[in-house]
């Protein structure tokens, strides 16, 4: 063995022994700054594979978050056209219709606790069937509501988009939509884009109040995925993880993926029962929220900055990736989550 040949092997080795494995999605270049996860190789650790179209997903975020949408408030002709949208997305997916609706619209009048004009809305329903449990519900959720117009003093921006809050949970609603209905589900999917969640949860509370709760097996809600959590790229947290094992579940799915699921951090701010997952989990069923974003510190939270180039793709596509191995079990009727328990 040569004297060169011996300086190449040592080296070599001494790369391999130091090598990271990046995780990242279609190499970020859909992402803001295509940030990408580094993690310390482990051979046998698997890193999640990509099956979650990254270019689908930013049709939606960008089609949903535009001005053209004029912040997608309630009652308004913006959130018609955001209305539309998901509709169209649902038949060309391939989803019927819920509880006997003529339409995807779940249509109905409320009046605002903040104002005294009625307003007619619709909570946007899709569903795809289950194969042997049929009977057996799952919802997965987000609203697509957002603030609207608000012309601040001092402001440029009057057009609240809500890209992160939640045009990014209504993305992974359709993505999900899209995949199941590829591999299939056991346990029925009921897909729901509520609206009016920023006037109190309005358009989950009327949902809830014309289902069998005991039907539902549990509840995903998706709410503002579209930053890097507190705890690190590749991780997403669980509002109310404590009140069911629904959140082990997932965290047992997740095993070896280089995903990670934490219980919610931000227990001052009442999140659990700030989201569309209260209205079902205060009938007993087992529903959470997952987000990503760190709030305590956000600032683009209920801004006219809440526009799409304050996301990550990548984190999107990652966390919307995570949900769909993370709740298989339960959709396919393996694991049933434990009631929720809303008592502290």
């Amino acid at each position: 063995m040569t004297k060169a040949f011996k300086i190449l092997v040592v080296l070599g080795l001494f790369l391999l022994s130091n090598c990271k494995i990046a995780v990242k999605g279609n190499d970020g270049k859909d992402g803001v700054d295509g940030a990408s996860a580094e993690k310390t190789s482990n051979l046998k650790k698997e890193v999640l594979p990509f099956f979650i179209d990254s270019a689908t997903v930013k049709k939606h975020l960008y089609t949903l978050a535009s001005d053209d949408m004029e912040g997608r408030k309630s009652g308004t002709k913006g959130i018609e056209k955001a209305a539309q949208y998901i509709e169209n997305e649902y038949k060309k997916i391939g989803l019927t219709t819920f509880n006997g609706l003529d339409s995807y619209r779940q249509t109905f009048n409320f009046t605002p606790r903040r104002s005294k004009e009625e307003i007619t809305s619709a909570n946007i329903i899709g569903v795809l069937e289950g194969k042997s449990k049929k009977d057996e519900y799952v919802l997965i959720s987000a609203h697509y509501d957002h603030l609207g117009i608000r012309k601040k003093e001092g402001e440029l921006d009057s057009i609240y988009n809500g890209a992160n809050d939640d045009a990014s949970g209504v993305a992974g609603v359709l993505a999900l939509a899209e995949y199941f209905k590829k591999v299939g589900n056991e346990r029925t999917i009921v897909f729901a884009a509520f609206t009016a969640e920023e006037m109190g949860l309005v358009g989950s509370s009327h949902f809830g109040k014309g289902i069998d709760a005991s039907k539902f097996v549990a509840g995903i809600n998706l709410e503002m995925i579209g930053k890097i959590p507190s705890f690190g790229p590749n991780t997403a947290w669980l509002t109310g993880f404590e009140r069911s094992d629904f959140g082990k579940i997932i965290q047992k799915n997740l095993e070896g993926t280089g995903y990670q699921l934490f219980p919610d951090p931000y227990k001052k701010f009442n999140l659990f029962f700030r989201s569309d997952n209260a209205s079902l989990a205060r009938l007993g069923v087992p529903s959470h929220t997952f987000s990503t974003t760190p709030i305590d510190v956000d600032k683009d939270y209920h801004k006219a900055s809440d526009e799409v180039e304050s996301l990550n793709m990548t984190v999107i596509t990652q966390t919307i990736q995570a949900v769909a191995k993370g709740t298989a079990s339960i959709i396919n009727g393996k694991d049933t989550p434990t009631r929720v328990v809303l008592e502290e």
